[in-house]
């Protein structure tokens, strides 16, 4: 899923800088879905869990 608003617009949510979700975090993450992807998104990119992604990135392409 991309990122459907703001500064990084379009920009796929697993791409989002960790400063911008860390602002969320404290900010609070917007309601429903989206927010708890971006919840999900923070979690795996605060505990170096990135590469968990790689097999679903691929099976994307």
């Amino acid at each position: 899923m991309k990122m459907p608003f703001g500064k990084y617009k379009g920009t796929v949510l697993a791409d989002l800088p960790v400063s911008y979700l860390e602002w969320f975090n404290r900010k609070g993450m917007p309601p429903g879905k989206l927010g708890m992807q971006l919840a999900t998104v923070y979690e795996i990119k605060l505990n170096g869990l990135m590469e968990l992604l790689i097999p679903i990135r691929a099976s994307l392409r």
